[in-house]
Formats: structure tokens, C-alpha cells, sequence
């Protein structure tokens, strides 16, 4: 008899957590993705692709899988199945733990402009062309469509198919993380004068903010969406100490 967690991923820290885990031989670990990256990173545990039907599958999936432990380590923008984990965690009785990594934080030189949603990002960026980098998800690109007067350079991990309406538009296809230095001479190198991201928290992302402040780039930063108040933790060392205390040797 093991342990059986199911993680519901989609982020480094999941992927972190599951290799951690999956040493542990108390444990049975299964890693769901929502299937919005085509090539999804490799990973040391069973993959499990697509929706569970909304609070109520994923209910019934974990009552009839026996889960033991409902890890919700998705993205922090990813609010509605945030939503769905902790419903379902109520409707069968499954424990839950959330794995939110902190946002960043304002420092002194940053010239961050926050706003609530991508459509206001864009009305953020003004009436003159600009230059703008994008690092959003390819399914939150479609707004943009509406400032065509801006030079957009857009990197996503996967291809953006259809590219934007736009005529100007270059695309970047990448994965993290990326370092200061290397983002630093991507934004000069194409002449940058705004960035538009989230507030994604955490290192893998961090080098591009850190970039702009030392060449006084200004970040349109897309406020977090509210989650559901549920038992969390911050790391990925701390989910691990709660698991162990949560799910004793068997």
C-alpha cells in the first residue's frame, strides 16, 4: 500500500515536487496537466492530460482513485481550476494543499505599471507604436489584436498558430528559466521599450524583470487573480514536510 497523491501541474514547481517524490517509496504520485502546452516537459512520474469535467469529475476521480492527497501546484493565473481543485477537495472529502509561489515584489527603479487583465494591459501601452515584448500565454495573445500600431515581440513555449493580425510581429519559442544577463540583451538587441507579463512569482521568469529595471524598460504587470482560501505553502521543500507529516510511513 502506498500513499496516493495526485498533483495537478503545469509549473517548475510540479515538476520539482513529483521528482522529489517519487523516490519516496510511501508515495504513488500522479502529475495532471491541463493540456495547454503541446510538448509538455519531461517528467519523473504517470501523466495524466486534459480536464477532469469541472469540481465534480475531478471529485469523482478522486474518490475512485483512491487519492489520498489533492496537491493543487498549478499556475498562479490558473484561478479557475484553482477553484475546481478546492471544490472538489469539499465534494470528496480529499485533503488539499496548494503549492503558490510569492509574487514578486516592487523594488526601488522597477517601472511597473500594474493592471487587472490583458485588455486593459493593452490599452496600457498608449496610442503611439511602441515596441513591446510579450510573455503571455498564446491563448491570452488575441486582444493585442486591437493595438496594431505597436512592434510586438512574443515569445511562448509553443508556436503561436494563427499568428496575430497585426503587421508587425516577431515570435520566439522558448522555455525557461531565463537569466538576467540573457534577457537583458534580448530586450536591447530588439530595441524593447515595454514589457506586458504576469506577476508569475519565482525565479524562472524573474530575469526579464530584472532586466528592464536595469535598463529602465517600463513592465505592464497583470495583476494575480484571487484563489480560494485553502491550506498552503510556498516551496517546494516546505509541500514536502507537510506530505511527511500529513501521510505518515505506511
Amino acid at each position: 500500500m502506498k500513499h496516493s497523491i495526485l498533483i495537478l501541474g503545469g509549473t517548475a514547481e510540479a515538476r520539482k515536487l513529483a521528482e522529489r517524490l517519487s523516490g519516496d517509496p510511501s508515495y504513488q504520485v500522479e502529475l495532471s496537466l491541463a493540456g495547454r502546452t503541446l510538448v509538455p516537459a519531461e517528467h519523473a512520474v504517470p501523466l495524466r492530460v486534459g480536464g477532469f469535467g469541472g469540481a465534480d469529475g475531478l471529485a469523482e476521480y478522486l474518490r475512485e482513485s483512491g487519492i489520498a492527497m489533492l496537491v493543487d501546484a498549478t499556475h498562479p493565473y490558473a484561478a479557475q481550476i484553482s477553484a475546481n481543485a478546492a471544490a472538489a477537495s469539499r465534494l470528496s472529502g480529499v485533503p488539499l494543499l496548494a503549492l503558490r509561489r510569492a509574487p514578486w515584489q516592487r523594488q526601488e527603479s522597477d517601472r511597473w505599471r500594474q493592471v487587472a487583465s490583458v485588455v486593459v494591459a493593452v490599452s496600457a501601452l498608449g496610442e503611439t507604436p511602441r515596441r513591446v515584448f510579450l510573455t503571455l500565454g498564446r491563448q491570452e495573445l488575441l486582444p493585442f489584436e486591437a493595438a496594431p500600431q505597436h512592434d510586438y515581440l512574443i515569445r511562448s513555449v509553443d508556436p503561436v498558430e494563427p499568428p496575430l493580425s497585426v503587421p508587425h510581429a516577431a515570435y520566439l519559442t522558448d522555455r525557461g528559466p531565463f537569466e538576467e544577463a540573457q534577457e537583458a540583451a534580448l530586450l536591447s538587441g530588439h530595441g524593447i521599450e515595454v514589457i506586458v507579463a504576469k506577476n508569475s512569482g519565482g525565479p524562472a521568469s524573474y530575469g526579464k524583470i530584472a532586466a528592464a529595471r536595469a535598463l529602465g524598460i517600463d513592465v505592464v504587470l497583470i495583476q494575480r487573480p484571487e484563489l480560494p482560501d485553502v491550506d498552503a505553502v510556498g516551496s517546494v521543500d516546505e509541500m514536502v514536510e507537510r506530505l511527511a507529516h500529513a501521510l505518515p510511513p505506511l
